[in-house]
C-alpha cells in the first residue's frame, strides 16, 4: 500500500472517528434547539392550545402582536433593564478583571468572585427578596437603623427594574470577570514593562494597552451577556411576578403568561420568533461594530 493511500485510510479513520464523538453534541442540538425552534416557528403561524390541533392563521398573531401595546411596554421594560444590567455588569467585571490581574491573582480569590454564581437565579432572587423584604428584609432594617426610610425595592415601580437588575449583576459579575480576566493573561506583560519605562501612568496604560487589545474578548462576554440579559424570566418570577402594576413585566414572562397561562401558544411562539431576531440583529450589530473577530495582537 503507498504512502498516499495510507494516508487517506487514515483521514477516513479519523473522520469517522470525530463523527463518534460528535454524534451525541449533535443529537443533543437538534432534538433541544433545533427542532424546539423549527417547531416554534411554524407555530407561530397557527392558533394552538394545547386542547385542539394546531389551526393554520398565516402573520394574524405577527399582526395581533404589532398591535399589542403590552408586547411594546414588555419590550420597553426589557430594554431598560438590559441597559442597567450589562452597562453596571460590564464596568464591574472589567474593574474586578483588572484588579485581579494587577494586584492578584490568587485562586481563593477567584473561588470567592465566583461563589455567587453558583447559586441559581431563583434561590439568589429568593435571598435577595428576603433581603430587601420592606418591613422584615434585614437591609431595610438597616437602612431604617440609619435613620433613612425604609425603601420598596421591589414593590415600588420606579424601584423594582433598577433592583432586579443589580440582583442579577451581583451573581453573574464574577463570571464575566473572569472571562474578562482570562483574555487579560493574553496580553503580553513586557508591554506594560515598556509603558512603564515611558513612565505612561495605570490609567494610560489601561486606555492604550488594555482596552485595545481586551476588545475581541470583551465584544463576545458583552453579546453574550446582552443575549442572556434579553431573557430574563426567573429573577422575575420569584421577586415582583411582573409587578408592581407591569413595572417588570418583561419579555420573556409575558410570553411564559401568554403560553402557560392563557394556553395562547400560537402568540407566545409569534413573540418568540420576534425576540429571535432581534436578539439575532443586536449580536450581528455587535460583531460588526466591536469586530470581534479581529484582534489587534500581532
Amino acid at each position: 500500500m503507498s504512502i498516499a493511500s495510507s494516508s487517506r485510510a487514515g483521514n477516513r479513520g479519523d473522520g469517522r472517528l470525530a463523527a463518534v464523538f460528535v454524534a451525541p453534541a449533535f443529537l443533543g442540538f437538534a432534538v433541544f434547539l433545533l427542532w424546539p425552534t423549527l417547531r416554534g416557528v411554524y407555530l407561530s403561524f397557527t392558533r394552538f392550545n394545547l386542547l385542539t390541533p394546531a389551526r393554520w392563521v398565516g402573520f394574524d398573531n405577527y399582526v395581533r402582536m404589532v398591535n399589542d401595546p403590552i408586547f411594546w411596554e414588555s419590550l420597553r421594560v426589557t430594554v431598560v433593564y438590559v441597559v442597567l444590567n450589562i452597562g453596571v455588569q460590564t464596568v464591574s467585571a472589567l474593574a474586578i478583571a483588572v484588579l485581579l490581574q494587577r494586584l492578584t491573582r490568587s485562586p481563593w480569590l477567584r473561588g470567592i468572585v465566583l461563589t455567587p454564581y453558583l447559586m441559581s437565579n431563583v434561590v439568589a432572587g429568593i435571598v435577595w427578596l428576603w433581603i430587601l423584604d420592606t418591613r422584615l428584609g434585614i437591609g431595610n432594617e438597616i437602612i431604617a437603623a440609619l435613620g433613612l426610610d425604609r425603601v420598596p425595592f421591589l414593590t415600588d415601580e420606579t424601584w423594582a427594574v433598577p433592583t432586579i437588575a443589580l440582583i442579577n449583576v451581583w451573581r453573574h459579575v464574577g463570571y464575566t470577570a473572569l472571562l474578562l480576566f482570562a483574555g487579560l493573561q493574553a496580553i503580553p506583560g513586557d508591554m506594560y514593562e515598556a509603558a512603564r519605562v515611558d513612565g505612561a501612568s495605570e490609567w494610560r496604560m489601561f486606555r492604550r494597552i488594555t482596552l485595545p487589545l481586551l476588545r475581541p474578548v470583551l465584544a463576545v462576554v458583552l453579546i453574550m451577556t446582552v443575549i442572556g440579559s434579553f431573557q430574563v424570566f426567573d429573577t422575575v418570577a420569584v421577586t415582583t411576578a411582573g409587578g408592581p402594576a407591569g413595572a417588570t413585566n418583561v419579555l420573556q414572562f409575558y410570553i411564559y403568561g401568554a403560553a402557560f397561562g392563557r394556553f395562547q401558544f400560537g402568540y407566545a411562539s409569534a413573540m418568540s420568533v420576534a425576540l429571535l431576531v432581534v436578539l439575532s440583529a443586536i449580536t450581528f450589530v455587535q460583531y460588526r461594530l466591536t469586530r470581534a473577530g479581529r484582534t489587534d495582537l500581532g
